[in-house]
Parts: structure tokens; C-alpha cells; sequence
């Protein structure tokens, strides 16, 4: 009776203990999983401050420090603050933004330093600063004031905990600037004793960015002194390209003070009307809880389970910085600042700008379709917008501004995409057509030569790049050429499939590359294909010799065959850089000749799929998987690029990708995770679940999908939308008899 006694009690205990563990776990914040520190150190060029998803704020420290290393204002071996600037780009090499600086102060704050303007700052340690998803916070030991920060969509909301002193208080400094930004035109009227407002103007590698801004203070100040030049003024206003204000008042131990900013691209009525509209009350752990709830349903659309707590960070910082980009830029009115440089409202629509979209058409955006249906019909709304304005669609705009950085036209796969995808039915197709057409007809950046030559020729200019305009640009051509055939167009069908075989016009068998061409037909001399050169972007010839991914069987063909292409492929992760190589600064994250830190070579691995060798993609994936990312502050091998790099994880972790980003098809991978569930529109679910998930089952075994055993390579986008269940069995080692037949490859002639 004892020992049944004990047994039962026994048995008790465990499914109690169970139960909590399940409790646990139901409770858990996926926001807790979340390094927003990954990237700010090594090449990744992420910042670590406070946003909503997508949102127009991200209000993060600065340094006040220029450098490659600071591109986004805060770089992680750093120990100095400046102040907390409101807008930042994600994991880009352009250095611009930082705008509207506001700076803590108080008696102690008499540092300054000649590399940040003379401006004061403080030491801080990683050991009293903490960030999550929609929060920051840092300890400026200097001055013994405890900084935090959290945002709503269009507003910036900072709480400081100062010590007692007499002189605390801010400073609001719109001449400051970092990298390639410069302010042109600056603006600050003091309206009463709690209300700043004002406007910074500013070129860069944005040449016409506007921010208007309204700024109001919990504790009113004592005293105002506006700054012209570092002179200071006695007036209510001050504009100058160099203008800031100081503000002052007591403090008594542990005050807590909390200044708001509300944001507009278009006038100081819409930055008011932010503030009115999404920050109306003082509470400040109120905003921080809403935005971590914004954040926490964001996450929840994808759960997954596994015992690899890394690999777990991983993948939800990646899904994270999956959205901080595009950003959003009409205010609460719908207004905006337009590329025409004129002012406008996006009626019936959220207006976004920041498209990398070299970058991010190749996984980001599919991704968006998956995730955040609503958001893509914005973006191509955005989209559609600046073609209105300019003639053109983006090709990487920023704050109402296009830069034209990089190349290709490639809002084009993006909006062929999400109009085959069904999210665009209620669109003018006409608009969409034209707005599709209009970059591939025009005549700069190479444009006009590659529609007479059939390629972009050689010449020595900046950023020639000209192998790699001809492949983007006859991708892009393909995908003209889809929505065409879709709208019965058929003579524009036939000359943008004649475009899109561009490619093959670089193609040279004596060194089985692309080769860069001269205007009269004749390949360069002295071609090696792993130098970086001005005739690839960012790039050499390894890594643009596959990106074809209209045509993967015609690049097949033409290197040789199915043997042949191996070899290659093969080559492509063996043969391993020179210590006497000199690679650029973009060239990292390398396995042989790949470069994963750069987004050319992304879909790379995915090729053995078109061969029958899909265990060697799963070889390939599963090493970048493991070796190129880690929830650390130097976790990226590269760049982040606004989402595309940790788009490639997503995707990679769940088990296939869009090797061709127009098609609506996603190639086969190989999963991590025990269970992936996607959650859907229409409450439907997509599940990804692997027996033997581990470590070491790299290999899959044997798929089936709602049941079925699934025989092919791909899966189509359709699938996944409908619902249903992926199921894979999982093993350590090659199953090379899946998946041999041809039928069984993913779809790959250009149509």
C-alpha cells in the first residue's frame, strides 16, 4: 500500500511537473528569443534600438563616431554615447539618417571629443545596456543617468532617470551628422516650457530628406537657449543648417523625466498630429508593453519547436530584422514627401519606402507574401506611387528619395510575384504593366546598350558592372515577359523573352564564365574569374556565373551539361581564396568561391536540386545554416541588408526558398526544427514537422505532404497558402536514390 502510495505520488509529481513545464512554455515570450544585438559588431551593420515592425521610428544610440563599422550609428566594441538619434538603416553600407540627436545631460556632462563635434558624451558598459524587441536602455555611467527608449509607429518615446542635480536636462541637435549625411536646411521653435518643434533637412546618400518634428517634455524646462552655428541666439526660433537647442531644470534622485517625438516627412502638422494620434498619455511602460506585444504577434506567426535553444535565437532575431524594412513614411494623415520632391497623400494605403531591392527581392519580399499578405499590396502601392512620380519604379529608394545604389530594376520580380500570388486582383493591371515596363524601356545605367547590343559592354566608369546589369537585367526581363503573356500581350511577351536570354551573350567556353564584353563583340583580355573587378557588382565572376534563375536548365546546357555543371558547383565550394587574394570588404561569409555574406551567391546551394544530387544542397545548406549565422552581436557574415540575409535563414530553416523569386515556387532545403507552424490568413495553418530532427539528420529521407508521399523537388507557393502539413524523415546520411528523376527537378527553362 506504501510503495502504490509513493508511486502515485510519484506519478503526481511528474504530471504536475509537466503541466508547469507546458504552462511555461505556453507563457513564454518569443520576444525573449530575440538578440536585437546581432550585427553590431563584425560586418553586419545592424542597430540595436527600439522599433515597431516596419515602422517610420527606429530610435537607437549613436556613437557620434563616422566609420564603415558605425553605418548604423552604434558598433559594439564601442563604449561611448553621444545621444539617441531617431532614424537608422539596418544592416546597409550607406551612411545616412541619424536624424533628430537628442542628448541627456546634466553637471557631469563635460566630455567632449573632437571626432563627434565637440559634443558632450558618456563611457557605458554592455553590462547596463539591454535590448529587446520594441525597448532599449544603457546606463550613461558618466553623467549617472539611466536611458530607455521604446516607439509607436511614428513616434520616438524616451524615459530617463536622472540623478539629483540642478543642471539636468537635453539637448536637441539637428546639425549633427555622421558618415554621408549633411544637414541642409534646420528649423527648432520653442512653443511654450514643455513643446519643442521643428524640421531637418538633409542630403546624403538620400539627397532631399525631410523630417518634421514635434517634441513634448513631462517636466517642464526652466530655461531654453537655441544655437546657430554653435552661437547662441535670443529668439523663440533659430534656422540655420547647423541649429540646437539646450534645455534645463532641476532634478531631484531618481527623477524620472519622458520626452515624446512625433515624426512626419511632410509637415510640422502631421509630426503634431503623430504625437496626438500614438502618444497621447505619459506612461511609458504602457508603449514599451504595446510594442513588445506588437512585436510578440509578429513572431507568433511562425512557432517552432526544438531542443537547440542557439538555433532558436537564431531564428527569431533573423524573422526580427526580417522587419525592419521597408518603413513606413506617409504619417497619420496619409502625407508624405515623394521622390518628386513635391508632398502627397497615399490614399486608401500606408505608404513605405526603404526597398533594397537588389537585396531584398530575392528573399525578404517572397517572404512578406508568406508573413504580411496586407503589408506587400502597401509596398507595391508604395511602389506604384514613385513610378507615378518619377516615371520609374524604385530601384532603391529611401525617404522619398531614389538613389539608384546598385542595380536592376527588380521592383519588377516583387510586383510580378505578389500579382501571380493573388494579391494584387483588385490592382489596374495596366498600371502595373506599364509601371513594370517603364525601367526596362529607359536609357540610363547601361540600359540603352544593352537594348542595342543585347548585353551592357564594357567601359571604365564608376560601377560599370556591366556582366552583372546584363543577367539582372535579363531576369527582370523575364519577369516583364510572365506578366505580359498573362495580359495577353503577346508581342511584348516575344520581345522580353528575347531580352531575357541576354544572359548567354557573356557566355564564354573558353573560360566556361560570363565574361565581360567590349562594345564591338569581343570578350576582355586577361580574364581571371575570381578577381573583383568594376564588370561585377560587389562580386566576381564565380558568383554571377549562376544567376539565371529563369532559365537554371539553359545555364545547365550551355556549361556543358548535368556532369559538367557538378564539377562547377562543386568548384564553387572548394576552391578556396589565396592568403595573397585581395578581397573587398563585401566579400565574406566565404566557402570556396561562395560568398554568403553577399547576396548574389544566395540561392547557390540550392542547385544541386536541378541536377538529382539534392543531398548535396542539403550538405551545402545546413553548413551556411550553422556556420554563418549565431545570435551574438558579430552573428552576421555580412551586411544584413534590410532583411534579405536573415530572409535566407527563414526560408533555409524551414526547409526550402525561391531560387527563382518570381515563379511561385520554393526549391527544397533541409529543416531544422522538430515542428514549424506558419500561421496563415483565414486561421488556416502551414506545418513543417521532421522525425529525427538533429544535429547530425541533415539528410532527408522521405518527404510527404497532407499525407502523400511527395516526389519532386519544389513546392509550390499555393500549397503552402491552402494549409496542410510538409512531413520530413530525417537521417545522418545521404539518401542519393530521392529524387534522381528528372520529373522530380524543380521547373527551369525560361517560358
Amino acid at each position: 500500500m506504501i510503495k502504490r502510495i509513493v508511486f502515485l505520488a510519484a506519478i503526481t509529481a511528474l504530471i504536475l511537473q509537466s503541466c508547469s513545464q507546458k504552462q511555461h512554455a505556453s507563457n513564454e515570450r518569443l520576444t525573449s528569443f530575440v538578440n536585437p544585438f546581432m550585427g553590431t559588431d563584425g560586418p553586419g551593420n545592424t542597430y540595436p534600438g527600439a522599433t515597431v515592425p516596419f515602422g517610420m521610428v527606429q530610435l537607437s544610440p549613436d556613437h557620434g563616431l563616422s566609420g564603415w563599422d558605425r553605418i548604423a550609428g552604434y558598433f559594439y566594441p564601442d563604449t561611448i554615447i553621444t545621444g539617441f538619434s531617431h532614424m537608422h538603416l539596418t544592416g546597409t553600407g550607406a551612411g545616412d539618417l541619424y536624424d533628430i540627436l537628442l542628448s541627456p545631460i546634466n553637471s557631469k556632462a563635460t566630455k567632449t571629443l573632437a571626432e563627434n563635434g565637440n559634443r558632450p558624451y558618456s563611457t557605458f558598459s554592455h553590462g547596463n545596456e539591454h535590448a529587446e524587441p520594441g525597448y532599449y536602455q544603457v546606463y550613461l555611467q558618466d553623467y549617472g543617468i539611466n536611458a530607455e527608449l521604446t516607439t509607436t509607429e511614428r513616434t520616438g518615446i524616451h524615459q530617463y532617470t536622472f540623478p539629483k542635480d540642478d543642471n539636468s536636462g537635453f539637448i536637441i541637435d539637428l546639425g549633427y551628422s555622421l558618415n554621408w549625411d549633411a544637414p541642409t536646411d534646420t528649423y527648432i521653435k520653442v512653443i511654450d516650457d514643455s513643446t519643442i518643434e521643428g524640421y531637418r533637412f538633409s542630403t546624403g546618400w538620400a539627397s532631399d530628406q525631410r523630417v518634421f518634428f514635434t517634441a513634448t517634455f513631462s517636466k517642464p524646462f526652466v530655461t531654453s537657449e537655441l544655437f546657430q552655428d554653435n552661437e547662441i541666439i535670443d529668439a523663440k526660433t533659430v534656422q540655420s543648417k547647423n541649429t540646437k537647442v539646450i534645455v534645463r531644470f532641476p532634478t531631484s534622485d531618481n527623477e524620472k523625466v519622458l520626452v515624446k517625438f512625433g515624426f512626419s516627412s511632410a509637415s510640422n502638422n502631421g509630426s503634431a498630429r503623430s504625437l496626438s494620434a500614438e502618444a497621447s498619455h505619459n506612461n511609458f511602460k504602457a508603449y514599451q508593453q504595446a510594442a513588445s506585444d506588437r512585436w510578440e504577434t509578429e513572431l507568433s506567426k511562425i512557432k517552432i519547436e526544438t531542443d537547440n535553444e542557439t538555433w532558436k535565437k537564431n531564428f527569431y532575431t533573423t524573422l526580427y530584422q526580417s522587419m525592419l524594412a521597408p518603413t513606413l513614411l506617409s504619417d497619420v494623415d496619409g502625407n508624405y514627401k515623394g521622390a518628386d520632391g513635391q508632398y502627397h497623400s497615399a490614399n486608401n494605403y500606408d505608404k513605405y519606402d526603404t526597398f533594397s531591392l537588389w537585396d531584398t527581392f530575392r528573399a525578404a519580399h517572397p517572404l512578406y507574401t508568406i508573413m504580411h499578405p496586407e503589408k506587400v499590396q502597401d509596398f507595391v502601392s508604395s511602389m506604384l506611387s514613385h513610378y507615378e512620380q518619377t516615371g520609374l519604379t524604385p530601384v532603391w529608394s529611401m525617404h522619398g528619395n531614389e538613389t539608384n545604389m546598385m542595380i536592376g530594376y527588380h521592383a519588377i520580380p516583387v510586383i510580378v510575384d505578389a500579382y501571380f500570388k493573388g494579391l494584387l486582383n483588385d490592382f489596374d493591371s495596366e498600371l502595373l504593366y506599364q509601371a513594370c515596363k517603364s525601367n526596362a524601356m529607359d536609357d540610363d545605367h547601361g540600359i540603352k546598350e544593352y537594348k542595342e547590343l543585347g548585353y551592357v559592354p564594357v567601359s571604365y566608369d564608376h560601377e560599370n558592372w556591366s556582366v552583372s546589369k546584363t543577367v539582372e537585367y535579363a531576369y527582370d526581363d523575364w519577369c516583364i515577359a510572365q506578366l505580359a503573356k498573362a495580359l495577353n500581350k503577346s508581342d511584348d511577351y516575344a520581345y522580353f523573352m528575347k531580352r531575357a536570354a541576354n544572359w548567354q551573350n557573356h557566355y564564354d567556353a573558353e573560360s566556361s564564365f560570363l565574361r565581360p564584353k567590349h562594345a564591338d563583340g569581343s570578350f576582355i583580355a586577361d580574364f581571371v574569374a575570381k578577381d573583383y573587378t568594376d564588370h561585377f557588382c560587389e562580386s566576381n565572376a564565380w558568383h554571377y556565373f549562376w544567376f539565371v534563375p529563369h532559365n537554371i536548365q539553359g545555364l545547365i546546357d550551355v556549361t556543358g551539361g548535368p556532369n559538367r555543371f557538378e564539377e562547377k558547383l562543386d568548384s564553387m565550394f572548394t576552391y578556396h581564396p589565396k592568403e595573397e587574394d585581395e578581397l573587398p570588404i563585401f566579400s565574406t561569409g566565404m566557402i570556396g568561391q561562395y560568398a554568403h555574406g553577399n547576396e548574389p551567391s544566395h540561392h547557390v546551394a540550392y542547385l544541386y536540386n536541378y541536377l538529382g544530387k539534392p543531398w548535396k544542397s542539403q550538405e551545402r545548406i545546413r553548413e551556411i545554416l550553422e556556420t554563418q549565422y549565431a545570435p551574438l552581436p558579430n552573428g552576421h557574415c555580412g551586411n544584413e541588408d534590410c532583411g534579405q540575409m536573415s530572409s535566407w535563414y527563414i526560408f533555409s530553416s524551414l526547409g526550402f526558398y525561391p531560387v527563382n523569386p518570381a515563379d511561385g515556387i520554393y526549391v527544397i532545403g533541409t529543416p531544422l526544427w522538430k515542428n514549424a507552424t506558419i500561421q496563415l490568413d483565414d486561421k488556416k495553418t502551414f506545418t513543417i514537422s521532421c522525425q529525427n530532427a538533429s544535429n547530425e539528420n541533415k539528410y532527408i529521407q522521405k518527404v510527404s505532404l497532407n499525407g502523400k508521399e511527395f516526389e519532386r523537388t519544389y513546392i509550390y507557393h499555393n500549397e503552402i497558402m491552402n494549409g496542410g502539413r510538409l512531413e520530413f524523415i530525417m537521417g545522418a546520411t545521404p539518401n542519393k536514390s530521392l529524387w534522381v528523376s528528372p520529373e522530380s527537378y524543380p521547373p527551369s527553362p525560361a517560358k
